[in-house]
């Protein structure tokens, strides 16, 4: 789904006071995610994710009424425009500063100490959206690099089951990234609750460290990470599995833009061939 397909969808949708050509678009992924007045308005890639679009609904009023601080939905319900989930959001005021990784250690310790929650929350299937990303990268990868990212997942998928957790399990964000934290004026917001699970509070941990392997995240930010947190992930004999199980995924996901964006395909280039090399010193770039 390019910007153009997004906003035809934003115009059939209707939501009151978004005008689609007055919409800023402020993301482009799963999602085109717009901002108009005090809305956004969030229009999914496909149907597929309309379960999903309603359980981050869902999810953003349980974490309202537990007093997690975090986007909170204008519409109960997402809509499904032309096959495309549509959700609608209360725009929060603007950053004060940029989110750091103690702002999301100190949000992720409030979401590991909630107790389950009153819905059925999926296991965090970290690689599910493997093949769809893969299916939707079409003749613009190399069969062979296709083949790769489908083995090791596979692989990793055993091996994460096999897991034996050092915390208790129960709901995580998913994504646990400082980019999915907005500091406003009455401090840290977690958004982006599509990814919502019940699993290992392990993933929402990893997300970080990899992120110091792989994508330069200093390691004095990483270490207030952890301190904030109060444990590091890389301590536990299953780190390893589910951040290769991490980098299956982000590499996959990347491919997804390749047929449409030379700058995805050559960074897809560049991961893939790092992991069938086995060099883990191979930096990454956000995409």
């Amino acid at each position: 789904m390019d910007e153009a397909r997004a906003r035809d969808v934003l115009a059939t949708a209707g939501v009151p006071a978004v005008a689609a050509g007055d919409a800023a678009l402020i993301a482009l992924g799963e999602n085109a995610v717009f901002a108009a007045g005090d809305l956004v308005v969030k229009v999914g890639r496909d149907a597929e994710l309309l379960e999903r679009a309603r359980r981050e609904v869902e999810v953003a009023g349980w974490l309202a009424e537990a007093g997690v601080p975090a986007v909170r939905a204008a519409e109960p319900e997402p809509r499904l425009v032309a096959g495309h989930p549509v959700t609608v959001w209360h725009r929060l005021p603007e950053a004060v500063r940029p989110a750091g990784p103690r702002d999301l250690a100190e949000l992720l310790r409030l979401v590991h100490a909630l107790p389950r929650a009153p819905f059925a929350l999926p296991p965090r299937e970290l690689l599910g959206g493997v093949e769809r990303w893969l299916r939707l990268a079409g003749e613009a990868i190399d069969p062979e690099d296709a083949a790769c990212l489908r083995a090791r997942r596979d692989g990793f998928a055993a091996a994460a089951a096999a897991l034996t957790p050092r915390l208790t399990p129960g709901p995580v964000h998913g994504d646990a990234l400082p980019r999915n934290v907005h500091i406003g004026p009455e401090g840290p917001v977690l958004v982006d609750l599509e990814t919502f699970s019940a699993d290992l509070r392990e993933h929402d941990l990893v997300v970080m460290a990899l992120s110091r392997d792989r994508y330069g995240l200093p390691a004095e930010s990483y270490d207030a990470f952890t301190g904030a947190y109060g444990w590091d992930v890389r301590e536990w004999e299953g780190c390893s599995v589910l951040r290769g199980a991490r980098e299956t995924a982000s590499c996959a996901w990347v491919a997804q833009h390749a047929p449409s964006n030379p700058r995805a395909l050559a960074e897809f280039r560049r991961r893939v061939a790092s992991l069938r090399d086995g060099d883990e010193s191979v930096r990454w770039y956000p995409f």
